[in-house]
């Protein structure tokens, strides 16, 4: 049998993660240490080389936001370019009026007050002061351009400098990033996790062992080796049951969305059983209906259903059952519940739904409108049967027409505004309605409509587009549509789409029981209180690290043995930070081919000077 190799992290990714950390751990003490300021944001982006605008910082930084992490730092990274030289140049030269190479204070002062983001004459005062070398009333800015590259660079090098040279460093301070030498790799973090509030890392003794790292590694180190088959060979435990055409039915559709920071979100459901009853459950990716002859890159994402008690308090909310059997893209669950009303929490481990480029390969993004031969603004085809996809996405009881309640699950979602009863009554006089629902048509009229506001101009449709995981070829590439079905032998079930602040916390607390009540803990060698459990499932590997100490421990990973495997961590190896008294998901893992066998072997290693 041949094994396809695990994908290995880049020499550019490492050097990435490694100017992450040299730009964090030059203005924080650690990496542990969260950003709990804009002003401290704009300090550690231009660390990092970066020139957030006002604009920029109030994207990451919103009303609603008390604190950022390291890992949200390194998502940040990855979208925000660095301010190159050529393009500060671009800019001075449009200053420029008469091309002689130098900006007087005047000009500079034009431009800066009645410009972009507008400063005071005081700014920039302070602002030619500094830039003024010469001291002669006119700023060089070619020479400035290079002076500023230069010592962004300067600032980069010393910051990575004092990482290098700083043992401690390197073991302790890296968060959710382990530092590895320049041949290894490392991973960011944004798996499922319970995140302690902690600012800081508790100081410890600075000596080293005499004893060589290996054979101290060895002592503290944990290593799984499990062989799965492929999933062709597998029967299907829960074969569909007989006569399942004449259960009663219902479903409900969804979609699991990327987020910016790496995360997967998606609306949660309310279950009503009126009597107790057999149910069979199932969820899988939704393939859209003009699309029967084009496959999707989404129907290959894994998708489970976590069936948990709706108590209404924490302590009466209990994970009932999820579904762990599949067949083809439909994962199942069969079994009997109680008459009652359950949450239904939609997961995707996020090893095949991946943040990938936005951008058109040819730089320019495919149109949206025309114009007719009567100057009307109309959609193109292109445009049209995508929105046509995002209809079917979000008529979420599949009735063919948006309801107020389903239109504004889109309206947050895209523009985190709700559309109210009067706007609701306005489209109702405008666009085409039936019941008091949107129709298709209805939908289509409306989007054209706000193209027509903006004559023509796609920015905010672009907007809206993104946000709905498409990219600038109109291809879905970060969300996956999917359908939940529930088969109640004798007793009619009901869903109800929802949308609850504490879903995220209830998704991870059912992934992390899922895990530990299917599988005995492990103890790390030499350390009796910090636990590793390796849920093996069907068709997916999980792992949860539980820290029983006082104090943070940082787990190094190494999956480099693996074969024809591929982690929601998205590299081979990495490490964890797990605060003190604090269960995590450190990872989840899936076969590359299905139709291969594959190998996990993972090593997990308590970092040494913990």
């Amino acid at each position: 049998m041949s094994f396809q190799e695990s994908p290995r992290p880049s020499e550019e990714d490492e050097a990435f993660y490694m100017q992450c950390r040299a730009a964090y751990l030059a203005v924080f003490r650690s990496s542990l240490t969260n950003i709990t300021s804009k002003q401290h944001l704009c300090r550690v982006l231009q660390q990092a080389g970066r020139n957030p605008s006002s604009a920029t910082l109030n994207k990451y930084w919103t009303a609603t936001t008390s604190k950022l992490n390291f890992d949200d730092f390194c998502e940040i990274l990855k979208h925000e370019e660095k301010t190159e030289e050529s393009e500060l140049m671009r800019v001075f030269k449009k200053m420029d009026v008469n091309g002689d190479g130098y900006i007087t204070h005047s000009e500079l002062e034009k431009a800066l007050i009645t410009r972009g983001e507008k400063m005071t004459k005081e700014e920039v005062n302070a602002i030619f002061s500094l830039a003024d070398i010469n001291k002669d009333g006119k700023l060089h800015y070619a020479e400035f351009c290079r002076l500023f590259a230069s010592t962004v660079e300067q600032c980069q090098t010393a910051a990575l400098e004092r990482l290098d040279a700083d043992a401690k460093l390197k073991r302790l301070n890296f968060g959710s990033q382990s530092y590895s030498p320049p041949k290894s790799s490392v991973s960011s973090a944004s798996s499922a996790t319970q995140r302690a509030d902690s600012d800081t890392t508790p100081k410890k003794d600075n000596r080293s062992s005499s004893r060589p790292s290996s054979a101290r590694s060895r002592r503290s180190s944990l290593s799984s080796s499990i062989t799965m088959t492929s999933s062709s060979t597998k029967a299907n435990k829960f074969p569909e049951p007989s006569g399942l055409q004449g259960w009663n039915h219902s479903f409900m559709k969804g979609c699991f969305f990327l987020e910016d920071d790496g995360s997967i979100s998606a609306l949660q459901y309310q279950l009503h059983i009126p009597h107790t009853t057999t149910v069979y459950l199932t969820i899988q990716p939704l393939g859209l209906s003009h699309r029967p002859d084009k496959s999707s890159a989404w129907m290959t994402v894994d998708t489970a259903l976590f069936v948990m008690s709706a108590g209404e308090t924490k302590e009466d909310t209990n994970l009932v059952c999820f579904t762990e059997s599949k067949d083809k893209e439909k994962y199942i669950w069969k079994g009997e519940l109680n008459a009652g009303t359950y949450h239904l929490l939609p997961f995707t481990s996020g090893c095949r739904l991946k943040k990938r480029s936005r951008k058109s390969p040819s730089g320019k993004p495919v149109e949206l409108f025309y114009r007719t031969d009567t100057e009307e603004l109309d959609l193109t085809r292109e445009f049209r049967e995508v929105l046509s996809d995002i209809f079917e996405i979000i008529d979420l009881d599949g009735n063919g027409l948006l309801s107020l309640e389903e239109y504004n699950f889109f309206e947050l979602r895209t523009s985190g505004e709700k559309c109210d009863k009067d706007a609701w009554a306005v489209c109702k006089e405008n666009f085409d309605m039936r019941k008091n629902q949107l129709t298709r048509q209805g939908f289509m009229e409306l989007n054209l409509m706000e193209a027509t506001e903006k004559d023509g101009d796609p920015a905010d449709m672009w907007v809206t587009l993104e946000a709905m995981g498409y990219n600038r070829m109109l291809e879905l590439v970060e969300a996956c549509p999917f359908q939940i079905d529930v088969y109640c032998e004798s007793t009619q079930p009901s869903i109800q789409p929802l949308s609850m602040d504490s879903g995220p916390k209830l998704l991870n607390q059912a992934l992390q029981k899922s895990i530990t009540a299917r599988t005995g803990a492990k103890a790390l060698r030499g350390h009796d209180n910090v636990f590793i459990y390796t849920y093996k499932g069907e068709h997916r590997i999980s792992s949860l690290i539980t820290n029983k100490t006082n104090q943070s421990v940082t787990v190094h990973v190494n999956n480099e043995q693996s074969r024809n495997c591929c982690s929601s961590r998205g590299m081979t190896v990495f490490a964890v930070e797990v605060p003190a008294r604090t269960k995590m998901v450190c990872q989840h893992v899936l076969p590359i081919n299905e139709k291969q066998d594959w190998i996990y072997s993972c090593v997990e290693t308590i970092l040494p000077g913990m």
